[in-house]
């Protein structure tokens, strides 16, 4: 597995941890605390998996890192 797949499936991992900690806290009505997370943990949870995504283009318009 390529070293790009690897750490594209580490940042889906830790995205869905972080999608069922929210959701165990809505689920248990503190909805506070699921708010502080969505604007905290979960934004950086999905800013690391968002920057692996957006490739960045060489000059003629190919991704690095493309995913076969």
């Amino acid at each position: 597995m390529s070293r790009y797949k690897q750490q594209l499936n580490v940042a889906l991992e830790r995205l869905d941890q972080g999608l069922f900690q929210l959701r165990n806290q809505i689920k248990r009505g503190n909805n506070q605390e699921a708010l502080r997370y969505m604007g905290e943990e979960l934004k950086e949870l999905y800013t690391e998996l968002q920057d692996l995504v957006n490739l960045e283009r060489s000059n003629d318009q190919t991704g690095t890192g493309f995913i076969k």
